[in-house]
């Protein structure tokens, strides 16, 4: 299997992984079959639409290749579908999150590096790959967008695409490392998820009351 197939099928996943992330947080808000595949289709086609921009790819491959469209649409319909048979939607929408941030993270990193963009703007490239199709589903279901809330989100990505630049420089760029580097930023979101990690947030004071003595 040649890196462009690799990455292709890599690309495919995520998609299919984040539409049917999207879809499931949109049954859990109730929507109807166009608001379901709607909002899957955002989540899965959103980041790669930014990374494709951002590195002069156009038109971006969400446009140009049938098969990331119809791959978004076909799992956001059988999601709708299925929705029934899946129990506890909420803790389905975040492990399919955990694992579209994490391949996202690989195929949007490497493709910024293939591009030949410096490694420090391909890990922030990657790393809003990776976010920007969460951001899109929670902001048409209503949701604070993850990113901005205090769990550690963004910084997985992050994490995982200075790996991934990393093995790319050392050339270890191949199937079983990357793979390595999507299970730790999978893992990563779990665990952190799980142990209720996350970023320090602001600490608000109530305002004094009572009257000052003249």
């Amino acid at each position: 299997m040649t890196t462009s197939t690799a990455l292709l099928l890599a690309d495919l996943t995520g998609v299919a992984v984040f539409a049917a992330s999207g879809a499931s947080a949109a049954v859990a808000k109730r929507l109807d079959l166009f608001g379901v595949v709607f909002v899957g289709v955002v989540a899965a086609l959103g980041g790669g639409i930014f990374r494709d921009l951002v590195i002069d790819e156009v038109p971006p491959l969400a446009f140009a290749d049938w098969r990331y469209a119809v791959t978004a649409a076909a799992t956001a319909a059988a999601v709708f579908r299925l929705h029934p048979q899946l129990a506890r939607l909420r803790t389905t929408v975040l492990v399919l999150d955990a694992a579209g941030l994490a391949l996202f993270t690989v195929t949007g990193t490497l493709k910024a590096l293939d591009a030949h963009v410096p490694a420090v703007g391909a890990c922030m490239i990657g790393m809003l790959t990776a976010i920007g199709g969460g951001l899109g589903r929670d902001l048409l279901t209503g949701e604070i967008p993850v990113v901005l809330r205090s769990e550690i989100y963004a910084v997985a990505a992050l994490a995982g695409s200075i790996v991934v630049a990393l093995l790319s420089t050392y050339g270890h760029a191949t199937a079983l490392p990357l793979t390595g580097a999507a299970v730790f930023v999978f893992g990563l979101r779990l665990i952190a998820l799980r142990r209720r990690w996350s970023a320090p947030v602001p600490t608000l004071r109530p305002p004094r009351t009572g009257t000052r003595r003249p």
